[in-house]
C-alpha cells in the first residue's frame, strides 16, 4: 500500500525547500522573481506552504546550486575571450563548461545592452579592428562567431545581385577572420572555437576554406577539427553550421570520441518552445496577453499573408525554395534568420483558424537554447522585438556550443580523458 501525502503537507514540504535553495544561494525574493518572472508575492505565498512551487522553479534553483559548487570545486578554471560576441552564445556555452569570460569585444549597440544584461561584470569594447591584439588579456580559449554574411549562401546570392564583392573581397566583414589571426598570433591561446556558416567550405570553390586552413594551420601552427552540426539534434530547429575547434598542441581531442551528439532524429519538437495555446502558460506581456495567450500582434495581417503567399507560388513556379515554412507543434522549424525581422516570413506558425503568426522573442529564445527547455534558465530580452529578432537570428544554438566545450575542457586544462571514463557515445 502506497502513502499518500496530503497535498498541503506536500505544499508545506516543497516550500520549506525552496526556502532553503534560495538561503543558500543567497537570493532575495526579489531577485528570484526578476530572474523567474514569479511576483515576489507569489514566492513568499509558495514558502509559506500555502500553494506549491512550480516544478520550474525548484529546478532552476537545484541547477544553479549545482553550478556553483561545481565551480569552486574545481581548482583550474579556464578563461575566454568572446569577440563578435553577440549577445553572448558562445560565452554562454563555454560558462556551462566552467569557462570564465575576461574580454568581450562586439560593436553594435543593442547587443551589448541584451549581453550586459544577461552577464553583468565587463563592458564590451566595440570595433575589433580598432583594438590593439596587445590591449587583450591573456586567455585560454578564444571564441569567435565572425560576421558569416560573406560567406552564407543568402548574402552571397544577394551581393552578387547588387554587384558587390563577397568573401574575403568583402572588405567591411569578410576581412575581419585576419583580425582573429592576429589575436591568436599575439596571445598563442590553448584553443580556439570558430563558428561559422555551412558555405564557408564551399565559398568560392573552396579558395576560401583554403586560405583560413592555411592560416590556422601551417601559419600559426594549430591542429584543427572542422564539422558541421546541425541544432536539430538538440532543438527544433534545423541550422547546420561548422565549428572548426583548435588546439595549439597534439591532443587526442576528436569529434567521434569526445562530443556527445545526440541522434539527429530525435530532438524535441516545436511543441516543447512554442507559447501554450490554452492560455495554461503564465503571462508574459508583451509577448502574450493577461491570459497567457500569444499576443495578437504576433497574427499575420490578411495583406501580408496574402503577399507571402503569392511571393512563394511565384518563386516556386521558378523552380526556386524561397518563401515561407509553415510548421506546427510536431514539425522541426527551418533555420531562424536573422531578417526574421522583417516581415517573419521564414518561420510560421499554423494556428487552429485563420492566418498563421511570427514566433515571439520568448519562443526564438527557446528557439536558439538561450531559454532551457526545463526553465532552469530564462534569457532576459530588454530589447524591442526587431532587435531580439535580429539578435537571436545572428546568435548560435546554444545546446550545440555548450557540448563542444565540455568535450574541449579536459584538453584545456590538459587533462587527458581515459577512454573507459567517457560515457558511452550516443549514434549519430
Amino acid at each position: 500500500m502506497s502513502l499518500r501525502i496530503k497535498p498541503e503537507i506536500t505544499a508545506r514540504l516543497e516550500g520549506a525547500k525552496l526556502r532553503l535553495l534560495r538561503d543558500n544561494l543567497a537570493l532575495t525574493r526579489d531577485e528570484l522573481a526578476e530572474r523567474t518572472r514569479y511576483s515576489a508575492k507569489t514566492i513568499a505565498r509558495w514558502e509559506r506552504g500555502e500553494d506549491r512551487p512550480r516544478d520550474a522553479v525548484i529546478l532552476y534553483l537545484e541547477a544553479e546550486l549545482a553550478k556553483r559548487r561545481a565551480a569552486a570545486g574545481h581548482a583550474s578554471d579556464f578563461t575566454t575571450v568572446d569577440l563578435f560576441a553577440g549577445i553572448g552564445g558562445l560565452r554562454l556555452g563555454f560558462e556551462e563548461a566552467g569557462g570564465r569570460c575576461v574580454f568581450t569585444s562586439e560593436w553594435d549597440a543593442n547587443a551589448q545592452k541584451t549581453y550586459l544584461a544577461n552577464f553583468g561584470g565587463h563592458e564590451p569594447q566595440g570595433d575589433i579592428t580598432r583594438i590593439d591584439p596587445v590591449d587583450i588579456p591573456e586567455h585560454d580559449v578564444l571564441l569567435a562567431g565572425f560576421p558569416c554574411q560573406p560567406f552564407s549562401i543568402a548574402g552571397v546570392s544577394k551581393k552578387n545581385a547588387l554587384g558587390r564583392p563577397h568573401g574575403f573581397e568583402c572588405k567591411t566583414q569578410g576581412t575581419l577572420f585576419f583580425n582573429i589571426e592576429q589575436i591568436i598570433r599575439q596571445r598563442r591561446p590553448k584553443a580556439f572555437l570558430l563558428e561559422n556558416v555551412k558555405n564557408l567550405q564551399s565559398h568560392d570553390g573552396g579558395n576560401t576554406w583554403r586560405t583560413i586552413r592555411r592560416v590556422l594551420q601551417d601559419e600559426l601552427g594549430y591542429y584543427i577539427h572542422p564539422k558541421i552540426v546541425d541544432a536539430k539534434r538538440f532543438l527544433p530547429q534545423h541550422r547546420e553550421r561548422i565549428f572548426i575547434v583548435g588546439f595549439r598542441d597534439k591532443t587526442g581531442f576528436s569529434w567521434e570520441n569526445d562530443v556527445i551528439l545526440p541522434p539527429v532524429g530525435e530532438g524535441p519538437r516545436l511543441s516543447a518552445i512554442l507559447h501554450r495555446p490554452d492560455g495554461s502558460e503564465l503571462p508574459e506581456p508583451p509577448y502574450t496577453d493577461e491570459q497567457g495567450r500569444v499576443n495578437r500582434k504576433y497574427v499575420l495581417s490578411d495583406h501580408l499573408w496574402e503577399y507571402l503567399q503569392e511571393y512563394a507560388e511565384k518563386h516556386s513556379a521558378k523552380g526556386n525554395g524561397f518563401g515561407f515554412g509553415l510548421v506546427g507543434p510536431n514539425d522541426t522549424a527551418r533555420t531562424l534568420s536573422a531578417r526574421y525581422y522583417k516581415d517573419g516570413s521564414e518561420i510560421l506558425i499554423k494556428r487552429g483558424r485563420g492566418n498563421p503568426r511570427r514566433l515571439t522573442p520568448r519562443e526564438c529564445a527557446r528557439l536558439m537554447g538561450f531559454d532551457k527547455l526545463d526553465g532552469s534558465r530564462i534569457w532576459k530580452i530588454p530589447v524591442s522585438d526587431t532587435q531580439a529578432y535580429k539578435q537571436f537570428g545572428n546568435s548560435v544554438a546554444v545546446p550545440v556550443v555548450e557540448a563542444i566545450a565540455r568535450a574541449m575542457r579536459p584538453y584545456i586544462l590538459g587533462r587527458r580523458v581515459e577512454r573507459e571514463e567517457q560515457l558511452p557515445l550516443l549514434a549519430s
